[in-house]
Parts: structure tokens; sequence; C-alpha cells
């Protein structure tokens, strides 16, 4: 009986673990389930702050969010070309 049951996936071999791991998983997704639309406003919004201290390559920006366990993270790979020196314009 215990082959059987090991066969097919009986048992309490941390089955209840894995259902609350699954369920973490579903609940980070719920919770940054962004549109594209919102992730490219996003990004803009990051271009432009950093556009006033320095010249990026707009061109080759990544960003997008990384799931790991119970967290979530803002991932951005944004090329500098130049920091600006001196004083920065306000573009506000």
């Amino acid at each position: 009986m215990g082959f059987l049951s090991k066969f097919f996936g009986g048992g309490n071999d941390g089955s209840g673990q894995r259902a609350k791991d699954r369920l973490k998983i579903v609940l980070i997704h719920d919770r940054t389930d962004i549109s594209p639309q919102l992730l490219d406003s996003l990004r803009d919004e990051i271009v432009n702050v950093l556009a006033k201290y320095m010249d990026i390559d707009t061109q080759k920006i990544e960003i997008d969010l990384d799931h790991d366990d119970n967290a979530v993270a803002l991932v951005a790979n944004i090329p500098i070309l130049r920091i600006k020196r001196g004083k920065v314009a306000d573009l506000s």
C-alpha cells in the first residue's frame, strides 16, 4: 500500500506546504499584475527623472517585475551614457 500511495501522490509528504507556496505565488501575481500601459507609464517617468541627472540610452532600457517567493522587485537595466555635471535643470 505504501508503494501505491507514493506512486499516486498520496500521503502527507508536504502537499500542504506546496499548496501554501502556490497560494503565495498567486497572491503575489494578483498584487503586481499591472497592465503593459501602466508599465510603460512607469518606464517613461523613470526615464524623465533619470534624464535630469544623466544621459541614458533610451533604446536599450529594460524594465520588468521579478517575482521571488514572497517578494516582487522592479528590475531595471538602464544604460548610462554620461553623468551630467554641474547644475541640473528643473524639469517640473
